[in-house]
């Protein structure tokens, strides 16, 4: 039986090789003669639509000129030299309840004249505050430490290197704006019991000394009162201790001035 199968197998594939048809290629061959490359545009194809004609006649900008404006450095302006004082006025609130880092701006209220270059006014000065604490003890105040960082004029940020001299018109050193420290103010607050109670043992003293069934009695109160005012003297300072100073509260629209530490070169 696989003998037979074989023998059938092998007389089908002989039939179809003999029966195979030969392809006519003549087209083929006409076709490669005739094709030019150079010639696949057919110059009688229809114009493109007007809207694809405007798109190809666009062009890529040139940005040259942009680039260069923004390669092009700032103009020198002018100096203004350290120790300079510029009069200036709070646009925040001040008061040591700022934390370290809050930021802080002021302006000019009239033109200032430099050597070299004039401050118009409104100009911006930045400050950011560098210390800050609130009343402490041993009648301490409160302080507030302002550093002014950037001036901008012109439209143009300028590094600067400021400190404050005086603060709501009042003188500042080192630059720290301080609460009163009330410490004697507190030592005569703490004595004040002891004053008065003198004062009114002194009046009863002498009720007593003009009566003369009494007179006998009336150096007992001023005795008392000597006494107490005495012990009274003697602990208030050990009181003021425990108290605290005053706070720094500047409202907006006071009067500073920012003193410059180093030279500034302005561009823009």
């Amino acid at each position: 039986m696989k003998r037979f199968l074989y023998i059938l197998l092998v007389l089908i594939l002989s039939f179809t090789r003999a029966a195979a048809i030969d392809l006519d290629t003549t087209v083929d061959d006409e076709i490669r003669k005739n094709y030019n490359s150079d010639k696949l545009i057919d110059e009688n194809l229809p114009a493109l639509p007007k809207f694809l004609q405007q798109e190809q006649v666009k062009t890529v900008p040139d940005t040259t000129e942009i680039i260069k404006q923004k390669l092009t450095p700032a103009t020198y302006r002018g100096k203004i030299k350290k120790g300079t004082k510029i009069p200036v006025v709070n646009d925040n609130k001040i008061s040591d309840w700022l934390r370290k880092g809050s930021k802080v701006t002021f302006h000019t209220k009239s033109q200032i004249y430099a050597k070299g270059v004039t401050i118009p006014a409104g100009t911006k000065f930045y400050a950011e505050v560098e210390d800050s604490h609130q009343p402490q003890l041993s009648c301490n105040g409160g302080l507030v430490v302002l550093k002014v960082h950037s001036i901008v004029m012109n439209g143009s940020v300028t590094l600067i290197d400021g400190y404050i001299t005086r603060a709501d018109d009042k003188k500042i050193f080192l630059n720290n704006i301080k609460g009163k420290r009330t410490y004697w103010k507190t030592l005569w607050n703490k004595t004040g019991f002891g004053r008065n109670l003198f004062d009114r043992m002194l009046t009863l003293t002498a009720k007593l000394g003009k009566d003369g069934s009494t007179i006998i009695l009336s150096p007992f109160p001023f005795c008392y009162g000597t006494v107490v005012l005495g012990l009274n003297t003697l602990t208030s300072p050990l009181f003021a201790l425990f108290s605290k100073g005053g706070h720094v509260s500047i409202p907006a629209g006071s009067d500073f001035v920012i003193k410059l530490r180093d030279d500034v070169n302005f561009y823009y």
